[in-house]
């Protein structure tokens, strides 16, 4: 036997060594913007980078196209801080903070106040002070200005500001305004296909709604309950950008929107049978508490902080409209939420998924969970630190990371 001879090698270690020796410009055009499609949307920022023909490919709208077909993105949350003219959001893909450029048509004086109100898919809504809505895409910063809404519509009372996208990249969306004196609400619909508002449109009390309201106060003061269980004036409502924090649902084909009360119950809006009814209140009105709601894949949720038995209770409850009762269906372990006692915590809330993302804020603490329902984890996030500073958030917007998500 040769000592120096060679083995030959099996066909399996050809074929791996062939595989080794692969390169993605080996794909045609198609081809390779199906495989670069599926990268993280912080990852495909990066290869224009890469080569020229990838560069091309990345500005092109075959790219765009081929991204729009992937089912779904692990969603960011843009945070609201204090300072509106900034743009941190948590990559939940990636568990990390992100710096994104701010959408330029925001930094314009008559806009550079406008805080986030609603969010779907890919998009974002911005509102003004003057009451003009703008709709953007936070990650490549393109931005639309909504036509003005009817001046007949802005002496009442905004209730709620919901968007719904379409899961396609043509820029398909609807923004929904919800207003009134309860009980006399209407709202109005905005289509991005059509460019405009629509009528108004009144909303009847849904005929077999027998929940005790608090509509018709004999006290001729406004007030309402704050969500950490203080009666005050409207005015002293912590965080704007919740101001008008609605849910809106598509169920059995059917538009529903929800938004909280002044005394904290669900009012939910079908917009498809054009009525509304409430839910039944969830806590006694002087409970000292902090509440909000969720949608999570097509059901309403609503989430409750309460100080229970010198500790503090955090839990998630899901109203079943045949018993018509609330179910609580998941609590943060009390060893967990124990901190949160006696802190008048604030706490704004947002679903995407699977996921709930918590933002708890108060003079003294800031903290943000992000529970999981399928693995039932309860998470709390690292410190946002930005250039040695560390930033405080009041609230959160679940959106979609897509390049192709057109205004």
């Amino acid at each position: 036997m040769e000592i120096g001879s060679r083995k030959r090698k099996l066909p399996e270690e050809e074929e791996g060594h062939e595989m080794m020796n692969f390169s993605l410009d080996e794909l045609n055009e198609d081809l390779l913007e199906r495989v670069l499609s599926w990268l993280p949307t912080s990852t495909i920022f990066c290869i224009g980078s890469v080569c020229k023909r990838w560069k091309s490919m990345a500005e092109s709208e075959s790219f765009k196209l081929a991204c729009s077909r992937i089912p779904s993105r692990d969603p960011w949350f843009f945070m609201v801080d204090s300072k509106l003219n900034r743009s941190i959001v948590f990559d939940s893909a990636e568990s990390s903070w992100k710096k994104l450029n701010h959408p330029p048509s925001l930094l314009h004086n008559c806009n550079i106040d406008s805080i986030p109100v609603a969010a779907s898919g890919g998009l974002l809504c911005f509102r003004n002070m003057s009451g003009s809505y703008i709709v953007c895409n936070p990650v490549t910063g393109s931005c639309r200005e909504l036509p003005p809404v009817d001046p007949d519509s802005h002496g009442r009372s905004l209730h709620a500001i919901a968007m719904s996208a379409d899961s396609n990249y043509h820029g398909s969306y609807k923004l929904v305004l919800v207003s009134g004196d309860l009980p006399k609400l209407s709202f109005k619909v905005y289509t991005s296909i059509d460019n405009c508002w629509e009528g108004e449109i009144v909303l009847r009390r849904k005929a077999d709604d027998h929940t005790e309201s608090d509509f018709n106060d004999d006290d001729d003061a406004v007030y309402f309950l704050s969500k950490t269980g203080n009666v005050v004036v409207p005015n002293m409502q912590r965080s704007p950008s919740k101001q008008y924090s609605s849910v809106f649902t598509l169920k059995d084909g059917e538009e529903i929107v929800y938004f909280l009360s002044s005394s904290g119950t669900v009012i939910a809006c079908n917009l498809t049978r054009k009525c509304f009814s409430e839910y039944p209140r969830l806590l006694p009105l002087f409970s000292e508490y902090s509440i909000d709601m969720v949608e999570c894949k097509g059901e309403i949720l609503v989430v409750v902080l309460s100080d229970f038995f010198e500790s503090a209770s955090l839990r998630v409850w899901w109203y079943d409209l045949k018993t018509k009762t609330w179910n609580q269906i998941a609590a943060m372990p009390p060893a967990m939420s124990h901190e949160f006692y006696d802190k008048k915590l604030d706490i704004n809330c947002v679903g995407a998924g699977d996921q709930i993302f918590i933002c708890l804020s108060s003079a003294e603490l800031c903290s943000y969970i992000l529970y999981n329902f399928v693995s039932d984890q309860w998470v709390e996030l690292p410190e946002c630190s930005m250039n040695g500073e560390a930033l405080e958030f009041m609230s959160a917007f679940s959106f979609e990371p897509r390049i192709e998500a057109s205004v």
